[in-house]
Protein backbone atom coordinates (compact mmCIF):
# COMPACT_ATOMS: atom_id res chain seq x y z
CA UNK A 1 0.00 0.00 0.00
CA UNK A 2 1.45 3.64 -0.65
CA UNK A 3 0.83 6.19 1.26
CA UNK A 4 -1.23 9.29 -0.63
CA UNK A 5 -2.63 12.57 0.66
CA UNK A 6 -6.44 13.16 1.06
CA UNK A 7 -7.39 16.81 1.56
CA UNK A 8 -10.64 15.95 2.79
CA UNK A 9 -9.33 13.59 5.48
CA UNK A 10 -6.52 16.51 6.31
CA UNK A 11 -3.95 13.48 6.30
CA UNK A 12 -2.21 10.69 4.72
CA UNK A 13 -4.28 7.26 3.72
CA UNK A 14 -2.92 3.93 2.73
CA UNK A 15 -3.58 3.04 -1.20
CA UNK A 16 -3.11 0.45 -3.57
CA UNK A 17 -1.12 2.82 -6.05
CA UNK A 18 1.03 5.81 -6.02
CA UNK A 19 -0.46 9.32 -6.02
CA UNK A 20 -1.05 10.25 -9.71
CA UNK A 21 -3.45 13.48 -10.06
CA UNK A 22 -4.44 14.14 -13.22
CA UNK A 23 -3.67 17.11 -15.64
CA UNK A 24 -7.10 18.32 -14.44
CA UNK A 25 -10.07 16.68 -12.68
CA UNK A 26 -13.62 16.93 -13.37
CA UNK A 27 -15.81 18.23 -10.47
CA UNK A 28 -19.19 18.73 -10.17
CA UNK A 29 -21.65 20.62 -7.46
CA UNK A 30 -25.14 20.02 -6.11
CA UNK A 31 -27.28 22.17 -4.40
CA UNK A 32 -29.62 19.95 -2.12
CA UNK A 33 -31.67 23.30 -0.98
CA UNK A 34 -33.05 23.41 -4.66
CA UNK A 35 -33.84 19.76 -5.36
CA UNK A 36 -37.42 18.90 -6.40
CA UNK A 37 -36.44 15.56 -7.30
CA UNK A 38 -38.06 16.24 -10.41
CA UNK A 39 -35.93 12.94 -11.92
CA UNK A 40 -35.69 14.84 -15.22
CA UNK A 41 -31.96 14.30 -14.67
CA UNK A 42 -32.26 10.35 -14.15
CA UNK A 43 -34.57 10.12 -17.21
CA UNK A 44 -31.88 12.14 -19.02
CA UNK A 45 -29.05 9.79 -18.19
CA UNK A 46 -31.30 6.59 -18.70
CA UNK A 47 -32.29 7.34 -21.98
CA UNK A 48 -29.13 7.78 -23.04
CA UNK A 49 -27.28 5.94 -21.91
CA UNK A 50 -28.76 2.97 -19.93
CA UNK A 51 -31.57 1.98 -22.28
CA UNK A 52 -30.41 -1.12 -23.50
CA UNK A 53 -30.63 -4.83 -22.94
CA UNK A 54 -29.48 -6.23 -19.61
CA UNK A 55 -29.36 -2.10 -18.03
CA UNK A 56 -32.90 -2.35 -16.83
CA UNK A 57 -31.86 -1.77 -13.16
CA UNK A 58 -28.75 0.96 -13.95
CA UNK A 59 -28.92 4.57 -12.88
CA UNK A 60 -26.21 5.92 -13.58
CA UNK A 61 -27.48 9.00 -12.22
CA UNK A 62 -30.57 8.90 -9.65
CA UNK A 63 -32.32 11.14 -6.93
CA UNK A 64 -33.30 9.68 -3.83
CA UNK A 65 -35.06 11.32 -0.65
CA UNK A 66 -33.25 10.90 2.42
CA UNK A 67 -33.22 9.98 5.35
CA UNK A 68 -34.98 6.61 3.76
CA UNK A 69 -34.42 6.29 0.30
CA UNK A 70 -31.45 4.73 -1.38
CA UNK A 71 -30.50 2.97 -4.50
CA UNK A 72 -29.60 0.40 -4.18
CA UNK A 73 -31.58 -0.50 -1.19
CA UNK A 74 -29.51 0.78 1.80
CA UNK A 75 -26.29 0.96 0.29
CA UNK A 76 -24.91 3.75 2.59
CA UNK A 77 -25.82 1.72 5.63
CA UNK A 78 -24.58 -0.79 4.61
CA UNK A 79 -21.31 0.30 3.44
CA UNK A 80 -20.95 2.23 6.24
CA UNK A 81 -21.45 -1.04 8.89
CA UNK A 82 -18.30 -2.38 7.17
CA UNK A 83 -16.53 0.18 8.66
CA UNK A 84 -15.27 0.60 12.41
CA UNK A 85 -15.90 4.26 14.32
CA UNK A 86 -15.57 7.08 12.02
CA UNK A 87 -14.35 9.84 14.66
CA UNK A 88 -13.66 13.05 13.38
CA UNK A 89 -11.02 16.03 14.99
CA UNK A 90 -13.60 18.54 15.07
CA UNK A 91 -10.66 21.55 15.44
CA UNK A 92 -8.39 20.44 12.92
CA UNK A 93 -11.07 18.76 10.59
CA UNK A 94 -8.81 15.42 10.59
CA UNK A 95 -10.58 11.98 10.37
CA UNK A 96 -9.46 9.70 12.97
CA UNK A 97 -10.66 6.47 11.58
CA UNK A 98 -9.55 4.23 9.15
CA UNK A 99 -10.98 4.13 5.30
CA UNK A 100 -11.95 1.84 3.39
CA UNK A 101 -8.83 0.99 1.95
CA UNK A 102 -7.04 1.38 5.21
CA UNK A 103 -10.08 -1.32 7.21
CA UNK A 104 -9.59 -3.31 3.99
CA UNK A 105 -8.25 -6.62 6.12
CA UNK A 106 -5.73 -7.85 3.65
CA UNK A 107 -7.94 -7.20 0.72
CA UNK A 108 -7.42 -3.91 -1.59
CA UNK A 109 -10.83 -2.32 -0.60
CA UNK A 110 -13.44 -3.32 2.57
CA UNK A 111 -17.00 -3.34 0.78
CA UNK A 112 -19.83 -5.33 0.44
CA UNK A 113 -22.04 -6.50 -2.47
CA UNK A 114 -25.57 -5.97 -3.12
CA UNK A 115 -27.94 -8.53 -3.61
CA UNK A 116 -29.80 -8.36 -7.01
CA UNK A 117 -33.14 -7.99 -5.21
CA UNK A 118 -31.73 -4.93 -3.82
CA UNK A 119 -31.91 -3.28 -6.89
CA UNK A 120 -35.86 -3.86 -7.42
CA UNK A 121 -36.23 -0.95 -5.55
CA UNK A 122 -35.28 2.36 -6.91
CA UNK A 123 -38.07 4.86 -5.63
CA UNK A 124 -37.45 3.54 -1.77
CA UNK A 125 -38.74 5.73 0.60
CA UNK A 126 -39.23 8.90 -1.46
CA UNK A 127 -40.60 11.50 -0.31
CA UNK A 128 -40.86 10.07 3.16
CA UNK A 129 -40.36 11.95 5.93
CA UNK A 130 -38.27 11.20 9.14
CA UNK A 131 -41.03 10.94 11.36
CA UNK A 132 -44.81 12.29 11.86
CA UNK A 133 -45.58 15.61 12.42
CA UNK A 134 -47.31 16.26 16.19
CA UNK A 135 -50.34 17.77 16.71
CA UNK A 136 -49.19 21.63 17.51
CA UNK A 137 -45.99 21.52 15.78
CA UNK A 138 -44.28 24.60 14.24
CA UNK A 139 -40.84 25.58 12.90
CA UNK A 140 -38.27 26.78 14.56
CA UNK A 141 -35.34 27.04 12.78
CA UNK A 142 -35.09 23.14 12.31
CA UNK A 143 -37.34 21.05 11.30
CA UNK A 144 -38.65 18.30 14.10
CA UNK A 145 -39.72 16.35 10.39
CA UNK A 146 -37.66 16.54 7.67
CA UNK A 147 -36.65 14.79 4.55
CA UNK A 148 -34.36 16.03 1.48
CA UNK A 149 -33.99 15.04 -1.94
CA UNK A 150 -30.03 13.62 -2.84
CA UNK A 151 -29.20 13.54 -6.48
CA UNK A 152 -26.19 10.84 -6.68
CA UNK A 153 -23.94 10.00 -9.95
CA UNK A 154 -20.47 8.85 -10.11
CA UNK A 155 -18.30 11.01 -7.99
CA UNK A 156 -15.05 9.98 -10.42
CA UNK A 157 -12.85 9.97 -7.10
CA UNK A 158 -9.45 11.12 -6.71
CA UNK A 159 -8.43 7.61 -5.46
CA UNK A 160 -11.15 5.25 -6.80
CA UNK A 161 -12.23 1.99 -4.85
CA UNK A 162 -13.42 0.45 -8.41
CA UNK A 163 -9.95 1.12 -9.66
CA UNK A 164 -8.54 -0.46 -6.77
CA UNK A 165 -10.50 -3.41 -6.57
CA UNK A 166 -10.36 -4.37 -10.08
CA UNK A 167 -8.11 -7.44 -10.53
CA UNK A 168 -7.90 -7.47 -14.70
CA UNK A 169 -6.34 -3.69 -14.12
CA UNK A 170 -9.88 -2.86 -16.53
CA UNK A 171 -10.67 0.38 -14.85
CA UNK A 172 -8.38 3.61 -15.03
CA UNK A 173 -8.48 7.31 -14.61
CA UNK A 174 -7.96 9.89 -17.64
CA UNK A 175 -5.34 12.29 -17.05
CA UNK A 176 -7.33 14.62 -19.61
CA UNK A 177 -9.99 15.25 -17.29
CA UNK A 178 -10.32 12.82 -14.06
CA UNK A 179 -13.08 11.01 -15.56
CA UNK A 180 -13.26 7.27 -14.25
CA UNK A 181 -14.10 4.98 -17.07
CA UNK A 182 -14.14 0.76 -17.47
CA UNK A 183 -12.68 -0.75 -20.46
CA UNK A 184 -15.33 -3.38 -21.15
CA UNK A 185 -13.03 -5.41 -23.32
CA UNK A 186 -10.64 -6.14 -20.39
CA UNK A 187 -13.31 -6.53 -18.06
CA UNK A 188 -14.37 -10.43 -17.04
CA UNK A 189 -17.25 -9.57 -14.80
CA UNK A 190 -15.50 -10.44 -11.44
CA UNK A 191 -18.21 -7.40 -9.83
CA UNK A 192 -14.85 -6.68 -7.60
CA UNK A 193 -15.73 -2.93 -8.56
CA UNK A 194 -19.57 -3.36 -7.47
CA UNK A 195 -18.40 -4.84 -4.21
CA UNK A 196 -15.67 -2.16 -3.88
CA UNK A 197 -17.59 1.34 -4.78
CA UNK A 198 -18.92 2.52 -0.83
CA UNK A 199 -21.39 4.33 -3.67
CA UNK A 200 -22.31 1.95 -5.53
CA UNK A 201 -21.84 3.49 -8.64
CA UNK A 202 -20.99 0.24 -10.64
CA UNK A 203 -23.36 -2.09 -12.14
CA UNK A 204 -23.25 -5.47 -13.07
CA UNK A 205 -24.72 -6.27 -16.84
CA UNK A 206 -26.48 -9.35 -16.40
CA UNK A 207 -26.58 -9.78 -20.52
CA UNK A 208 -23.10 -8.92 -21.87
CA UNK A 209 -21.28 -10.08 -18.89
CA UNK A 210 -19.61 -6.97 -17.56
CA UNK A 211 -19.46 -4.37 -15.59
CA UNK A 212 -20.83 -0.58 -16.27
CA UNK A 213 -20.83 2.87 -14.97
CA UNK A 214 -21.44 6.71 -15.63
CA UNK A 215 -18.83 7.58 -18.03
CA UNK A 216 -18.95 11.48 -16.85
CA UNK A 217 -20.50 12.05 -20.55
CA UNK A 218 -17.33 12.61 -21.36
CA UNK A 219 -18.32 13.01 -25.90
CA UNK A 220 -19.70 16.46 -24.55
CA UNK A 221 -16.89 17.25 -22.17
CA UNK A 222 -14.41 16.78 -24.53
CA UNK A 223 -16.26 19.09 -26.36
CA UNK A 224 -16.73 21.94 -23.73
CA UNK A 225 -19.92 20.98 -22.77
CA UNK A 226 -21.60 19.99 -19.33
CA UNK A 227 -22.91 16.46 -18.58
CA UNK A 228 -26.51 15.51 -19.66
CA UNK A 229 -27.80 15.87 -16.03
CA UNK A 230 -25.70 18.97 -15.47
CA UNK A 231 -28.12 20.77 -18.76
CA UNK A 232 -31.44 19.02 -17.99
CA UNK A 233 -31.73 20.27 -14.48
CA UNK A 234 -34.90 22.08 -14.43
CA UNK A 235 -33.81 23.26 -10.62
CA UNK A 236 -30.56 24.75 -12.09
CA UNK A 237 -29.11 22.89 -8.80
CA UNK A 238 -25.64 21.57 -10.45
CA UNK A 239 -22.70 23.11 -12.29
CA UNK A 240 -19.74 20.70 -13.72
CA UNK A 241 -16.60 22.28 -14.06
CA UNK A 242 -12.66 21.21 -12.70
CA UNK A 243 -11.45 21.45 -9.68
CA UNK A 244 -7.75 22.41 -8.70
CA UNK A 245 -5.17 20.48 -7.34
CA UNK A 246 -5.06 21.15 -3.07
CA UNK A 247 -3.21 24.16 -2.78
CA UNK A 248 -3.83 25.52 -6.01
CA UNK A 249 -7.09 26.97 -5.53
CA UNK A 250 -7.87 29.62 -8.35
CA UNK A 251 -10.30 32.39 -6.77
CA UNK A 252 -11.81 32.83 -10.37
CA UNK A 253 -12.59 29.37 -10.56
CA UNK A 254 -16.55 28.81 -9.71
CA UNK A 255 -15.79 25.34 -8.05
CA UNK A 256 -12.62 25.98 -6.50
CA UNK A 257 -14.48 29.48 -4.71
CA UNK A 258 -17.21 27.14 -3.59
CA UNK A 259 -15.38 24.19 -2.47
CA UNK A 260 -12.04 24.99 -1.83
CA UNK A 261 -12.31 28.93 -0.79
CA UNK A 262 -15.90 29.42 0.52
CA UNK A 263 -15.69 25.66 1.89
CA UNK A 264 -20.16 25.64 1.29
CA UNK A 265 -20.01 22.55 -0.56
CA UNK A 266 -18.67 18.91 0.91
CA UNK A 267 -18.06 15.62 -0.48
CA UNK A 268 -20.59 13.03 0.68
CA UNK A 269 -19.09 10.59 2.57
CA UNK A 270 -15.47 11.52 2.89
CA UNK A 271 -14.56 9.12 5.48
CA UNK A 272 -14.28 6.59 2.82
CA UNK A 273 -10.95 7.66 1.65
CA UNK A 274 -11.74 7.83 -2.37
CA UNK A 275 -12.10 11.44 -2.18
CA UNK A 276 -14.83 11.96 -3.94
CA UNK A 277 -15.35 14.76 -6.69
CA UNK A 278 -19.05 15.67 -6.66
CA UNK A 279 -20.00 18.24 -4.02
CA UNK A 280 -22.70 19.33 -2.17
CA UNK A 281 -24.59 22.27 -0.43
CA UNK A 282 -25.95 20.58 2.41
CA UNK A 283 -29.23 21.06 3.43
CA UNK A 284 -30.16 23.83 5.95
CA UNK A 285 -33.16 22.09 7.40
CA UNK A 286 -31.53 19.14 8.17
CA UNK A 287 -30.17 18.00 11.98
CA UNK A 288 -26.69 18.50 12.17
CA UNK A 289 -25.33 15.35 13.32
CA UNK A 290 -27.63 13.18 10.19
CA UNK A 291 -25.78 16.06 8.29
CA UNK A 292 -22.08 15.35 10.04
CA UNK A 293 -22.18 11.85 9.33
CA UNK A 294 -22.92 12.67 5.25
CA UNK A 295 -20.44 15.50 4.51
CA UNK A 296 -18.15 15.51 7.80
CA UNK A 297 -17.31 17.88 10.43
CA UNK A 298 -17.65 21.60 7.98
CA UNK A 299 -21.48 21.28 7.72
CA UNK A 300 -22.15 24.24 10.23
CA UNK A 301 -19.98 26.51 8.91
CA UNK A 302 -21.39 25.53 5.16
CA UNK A 303 -24.34 26.34 6.23
CA UNK A 304 -23.87 29.68 7.81
CA UNK A 305 -22.45 30.27 4.82
CA UNK A 306 -24.92 29.83 2.49
CA UNK A 307 -27.21 31.60 4.32
CA UNK A 308 -25.19 34.99 3.99
CA UNK A 309 -24.35 34.35 0.71
CA UNK A 310 -26.18 37.57 -0.45
CA UNK A 311 -23.49 39.42 1.84
CA UNK A 312 -20.94 37.90 -0.31
CA UNK A 313 -20.77 38.85 -4.13
CA UNK A 314 -17.81 36.52 -4.90
CA UNK A 315 -20.02 33.33 -3.69
CA UNK A 316 -23.13 34.44 -5.15
CA UNK A 317 -21.82 34.98 -9.02
CA UNK A 318 -20.22 31.84 -8.18
CA UNK A 319 -24.14 30.01 -7.68
CA UNK A 320 -25.76 32.56 -10.50
CA UNK A 321 -24.07 30.33 -12.99
CA UNK A 322 -25.66 27.37 -12.32
CA UNK A 323 -27.66 26.13 -15.03
CA UNK A 324 -27.05 29.23 -17.07
CA UNK A 325 -25.07 27.66 -19.83
CA UNK A 326 -24.84 24.60 -21.76
CA UNK A 327 -21.00 24.81 -21.63
CA UNK A 328 -18.20 24.43 -18.63
CA UNK A 329 -17.21 26.80 -17.05
CA UNK A 330 -13.67 27.36 -16.56
CA UNK A 331 -13.41 30.94 -14.69
CA UNK A 332 -15.71 34.03 -13.93
CA UNK A 333 -15.61 37.68 -12.87
CA UNK A 334 -17.80 39.77 -10.91
CA UNK A 335 -18.31 42.75 -12.63
CA UNK A 336 -21.04 45.21 -11.07
CA UNK A 337 -24.36 44.19 -11.08
CA UNK A 338 -23.19 40.66 -13.01
CA UNK A 339 -21.38 37.77 -13.18
CA UNK A 340 -19.73 36.57 -16.04
CA UNK A 341 -18.31 32.93 -16.88
CA UNK A 342 -15.84 32.39 -19.49
CA UNK A 343 -14.64 29.09 -21.56
CA UNK A 344 -11.19 27.62 -20.76
CA UNK A 345 -10.22 29.86 -23.88
CA UNK A 346 -11.19 33.26 -21.97
CA UNK A 347 -14.19 33.68 -24.21
CA UNK A 348 -17.47 34.70 -22.45
CA UNK A 349 -20.16 32.08 -21.67
CA UNK A 350 -22.64 33.90 -20.06
CA UNK A 351 -23.50 37.27 -18.67
CA UNK A 352 -26.02 36.55 -15.54
CA UNK A 353 -27.52 39.82 -12.98
CA UNK A 354 -27.64 39.89 -9.89
CA UNK A 355 -31.07 41.11 -10.07
CA UNK A 356 -33.32 40.25 -12.62
CA UNK A 357 -34.37 43.28 -14.54
CA UNK A 358 -37.63 44.31 -14.25
CA UNK A 359 -39.38 46.03 -17.97
CA UNK A 360 -42.81 47.88 -17.18
CA UNK A 361 -44.90 48.75 -20.77
CA UNK A 362 -46.90 51.55 -20.13
CA UNK A 363 -50.66 51.00 -20.05
CA UNK A 364 -51.22 53.66 -23.00
CA UNK A 365 -49.59 52.87 -26.05
CA UNK A 366 -49.89 56.52 -28.04
CA UNK A 367 -48.22 55.03 -31.38
CA UNK A 368 -50.91 52.18 -31.90
CA UNK A 369 -53.52 54.36 -30.26
CA UNK A 370 -54.74 51.43 -27.58
CA UNK A 371 -54.54 50.38 -24.27
CA UNK A 372 -52.41 47.41 -22.90
CA UNK A 373 -54.61 45.63 -20.21
CA UNK A 374 -54.07 42.14 -19.01
CA UNK A 375 -51.73 41.16 -21.59
CA UNK A 376 -48.25 39.36 -21.56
Amino acid sequence: MAQVKNWQLNREMQYPYDDNRPKKQIAYIFDTNKCIACQTCTVACKTTWTSGKGQETMFFNNVETKPYGGYPLKWDVNTLKTMGDQPWDKTTKTFKGKTIFEESGGDNVKGWRPEERDYAFPNMGEDECSGIVNKGSFFSGIHDVWMFYLARICNHCSYPACLAACPRKAIYKRQEDGIVLIDESRCRGYRECVKACPYKKTFFNMVTRVSEKCIGCYPLVEQGEQPRCVQTCIGKIRMQGFISKPGEARADNPIDQLVHIKKIALPLYPQHGTEPNVYYVPPIHVPVDFLNQLFGPGVENAIAAYKKVKEDKQALGAFLLFGNSPKTIHSYKVEGDFTVGYNEQGEVLTRVPFTEPVFVRPYSDEKYGTFRHNTP
